[in-house]
């Protein structure tokens, strides 16, 4: 037994990967909470929430801040935004004082980006937008950090069906843990309700995922989660999560 206790404890970063022991961990945790325990003892000041601040983004700050109440939480701020977004971020820095929450914003401000590559890069370019405005800037964010939480879930959509609660990401070289794979929609919302927690209003009009204004529209009855994302274009994902 001790000899196991001590491979838990073994540190996994992501250039000592090894699958066994993920699988040891993913094992003994077994649930969302006991896996984000696990992150943050593990990795304690060198792990990052990257958050948007949709449902599933509230839920995962909610269990955070009962972890670890200063933890660094993070937003990919485009400028591009809906004003809901903005707002909720204000709301949910008033409900969490003592958590870090940092606003990351490219290099290029859009006047330069549009001097630079032309007008609405989004609609003609939507991967190289992604990438200026989003990837580059997690990037940067993370250069410090052996790894970082996202709020992936399995039922999101088709690609991220075999997330798993610990990942090896080979995009930023981290170790990426994801305690709600496993959550529906329904859950989501329920705890959000149960828990008296702001969530951004547009959830209630259509929109289950949520980016930048432009990119984003309601989705239609039965459609994938993330159907009303850059509509009429055979994208789905900005990047941060395909590795």
């Amino acid at each position: 037994m001790a000899k196991e206790n001590d491979r838990l404890a073994h540190f996994l970063t992501y250039e000592n990967w090894d699958e066994d022991e993920v699988t040891a961990i993913m094992d003994e945790e077994k649930d969302y909470f006991g896996i984000l325990k696990w992150a943050y003892s593990q990795y304690k000041d060198k792990i990052i929430y990257a958050s948007s601040f949709g449902a599933e983004g509230i839920v995962l700050i909610d269990l955070i801040s009962k972890i670890k109440k200063d933890a660094k939480i993070i937003f990919l701020d485009t400028d591009l935004h809906f004003q809901e977004t903005y707002d909720l971020i204000d709301e949910v820095k008033k409900r969490y004082p003592s958590l870090q929450i940092e606003m990351i914003r490219p290099k290029l401000t859009l006047l330069e980006q549009k001097d630079r590559y032309g007008d609405k890069l989004w609609t003609h370019e939507p991967n190289l937008c992604c990438y200026l405005r989003k990837i580059a800037p997690l990037e940067e964010a993370l250069k410090d950090s052996i790894a970082w939480i996202s709020g992936l879930r399995r039922e999101q959509s088709p690609l991220r069906k075999n997330t798993q609660y610990i990942n090896l990401d080979h995009k930023f070289k981290k170790v990426k843990i994801c305690p709600l794979i496993h959550w529906t929609w329904d859950e989501i919302m329920t705890y959000i309700e149960l828990n008296n927690l702001p969530y951004n209003p547009l959830h209630d009009q259509g929109y289950p995922s949520i980016g930048c204004a432009p990119c984003t529209i309601p989705i239609k009855e039965n459609e994938d989660f993330r159907a009303g994302r850059w509509p009429g274009m055979a994208k789905t994902e900005c990047g941060l999560h395909v590795n």
